[in-house]
């Protein structure tokens, strides 16, 4: 099943602080709904994560790999991932993430392309939308914050 979502988020904060935070595993980690683990790798392409997470009756620990191409500091990235969660399935894709000035402060665009399988699959396009929405939503909540200097590092 293929799923797209995109949005952007308006920041507070100046573009630089936002590239540096969307780079720094200790904010993403905090960030990321269900995060249990997030490292760089040792390459430093990307990360390494372990985020446990319920999508409608179906609640599973993914593991998985994410790395960052295309990099265009301060103005942004495109991220590709894979995870797989065991009987829940495997989730795999990308994003383009960028960065602009806008307002005194950085608007973050973002365009999600994102294959998912096994029984995640089976629970229909609209639940999986919706937890993925929700998920993004939380995701930018958390990031606002701690990039704005309301709770982060």
């Amino acid at each position: 099943m293929a799923m797209t979502m995109n949005g952007e988020v308006q920041l507070g904060a100046p573009k630089d602080l936002v590239w540096s935070k969307l780079n720094d595993p200790d904010v993403l980690k905090q960030c990321i709904p269900g995060c249990e683990e997030l490292e760089k790798t040792e390459d430093d392409s990307g990360f390494r994560a372990v985020a446990k997470l319920k999508v409608g009756p179906v609640s599973a620990r993914f593991k998985g790999r994410v790395t960052l191409s295309d990099l265009d500091p301060p103005n942004g990235y495109k991220i590709t991932g894979e995870g797989e969660g065991g009987v829940a399935g495997f989730a795999k894709g990308g994003a383009v993430v960028g960065l602009s000035d806008k307002d005194g402060g950085t608007l973050l665009s973002y365009d999600v392309e994102a294959h998912i399988g096994g029984k995640l699959a089976q629970l229909g396009q609209r639940l999986i939308n919706g937890s993925a929405k929700k998920l993004a939503d939380e995701f930018f909540a958390n990031f606002s914050k701690a990039v704005e200097g309301n709770g982060g590092t």
